[in-house]
């Protein structure tokens, strides 16, 4: 009887353990996933057209959000923000302007200092209205969506601070036949 008893306790302490490696298991893999999505990497769905051509409607992208922790975007990264007249959203445009830069838009063409930028990433034959120049406060940038006429950007709701970034988009994932680097 006593036997038995002890192998019962001990069927019942292997069952508990399991239970709770079990349940460390998957502790530890909620903890780590929620580790990499917050300072590693984050995947996007893009729902509207302002990136097009780059991004088209329901393309999804991974962004790497160390990628600005020491440095801020350059001109030309694809970028995903949080809005800045609405945190709770998530944006992505393309850099077009660095801290202290002076930004302007003439003839449907971007100049930084008053130098032209060519910018191939453009739709063949966008036109869009003239903006600017405005200067790029310290610690902010400006940004654009590469389908210029229909994307709200910095020409219209102004500049995104560093603290909103959260990171650079690095390629399209989905759909496979969309997949590459940005």
């Amino acid at each position: 009887m006593t036997e038995e008893l002890n192998e019962k306790n001990i069927n019942e302490k292997k069952k508990k353990s399991e239970l709770r490696e079990i349940v460390e298991v998957v502790g530890i893999a909620l903890v780590l996933a929620f580790l990499i999505k917050t300072f590693v990497v984050g995947n996007y769905w893009i729902p509207s057209e302002s990136m097009l051509p780059t991004i088209e409607v329901n393309d999804k992208v991974v962004v790497t959000n160390f990628s600005y922790w020491l440095d801020g975007p350059e001109r030309g990264d694809v970028v995903v923000f949080h809005y800045p007249l609405d945190p709770k959203k998530d944006y992505i445009k393309r850099c077009i302007g660095e801290p202290g830069e002076v930004i302007e838009f003439k003839d449907s063409k971007l100049y930084v200092n008053g130098t032209l930028v060519e910018e191939p990433y453009l739709p063949t034959g966008l036109e869009f209205d003239d903006f600017g120049p405005v200067m790029v406060p310290e610690g902010s940038y400006f940004m654009c969506g590469d389908n210029r006429n229909h994307s709200s950007d910095s020409r219209s709701w102004g500049f995104v601070e560093k603290k909103h970034i959260i990171g650079k988009a690095q390629f399209i994932y989905w759909p496979f036949d969309r997949w590459g680097t940005l």
